[in-house]
């Protein structure tokens, strides 16, 4: 599942007339680079949500080759992270998922992150899996970092005050399960996150290659020199 839903506040004027996930870097739309990794390890059928100006949206990726694209409809009502992907369930399976936010760019360097994801989860230990990248070397980033990650890649939300090595990326692989008892309407993802942690079966992988966040004008010019000279 793409989520594609959100509004791109910190963008505007750019995005009052163009959804977020279409607004171009280096001349492509973010939401191709989501596509990009999923062509690499040949996942083909996707969900996307749309609200903000989600008839561009739906346009967009009915035009992409190769995929079975089908699309989840939150006009009506924003349901966050959390709330997008449980509406979306019904579309999802029972089976274990993968999630990519489309306002942020993940490229890969090596071997492609989502196959390295799918060899590295187990369902006996895990019920969530977030691809980590390195704080440091995150692009148009700001923060401090969001998890710090064991030997065995157990991962822990930062302290607070405190800094962490790794961001999330915005790629996890989720048990459907999680969702069991969550009520409908909006809630964010962070809500999963905690149970899988509760659990201890929250677990991290680390990112080799780029990742860019593009939540404002001046990240986006950043990501569009960064990806065009690259």
């Amino acid at each position: 599942m793409i989520l594609a839903a959100g509004k791109g506040t910190r963008l505007r004027p750019l995005t009052d007339k163009t959804p977020k996930p279409l607004v171009e870097v280096a001349g492509k739309p973010l939401i191709d680079y989501c596509f990009d990794l999923l062509r690499g390890p040949g996942i083909r059928k996707v969900i996307v949500n749309k609200h903000h100006l989600g008839e561009q949206i739906g346009a967009h990726v009915r035009s992409l080759d190769g995929f079975d694209i089908t699309l989840s409809d939150e006009t009506e009502a924003l349901l966050e992270t959390g709330g997008g992907v449980y509406k979306a369930l019904p579309l999802l399976g029972n089976e274990p998922f993968f999630i990519l936010n489309s306002d942020v760019i993940v490229r890969d360097s090596g071997p492609g992150s989502l196959r390295q994801m799918w060899e590295r989860w187990n369902r006996r230990e895990m019920d969530a899996l977030l691809l980590l990248h390195p704080t440091i070397t995150a692009i148009g980033y700001t923060g401090r970092g969001d998890f710090t990650m064991d030997s065995i890649g157990a991962i822990e939300r930062r302290e607070e005050r405190s800094v962490a090595p790794y961001l999330f990326t915005g790629v996890q692989l989720l048990n459907p399960a999680l969702f069991e008892g969550c009520p409908e309407g909006p809630f964010s993802l962070n809500v999963i996150y905690d149970k899988a942690a509760a659990r201890g079966r929250l677990f991290g992988i680390r990112h080799e290659g780029q990742w860019l966040h593009v939540g404002t004008a001046r990240a986006l010019a950043e990501a569009s020199r960064k990806v065009g000279s690259s």
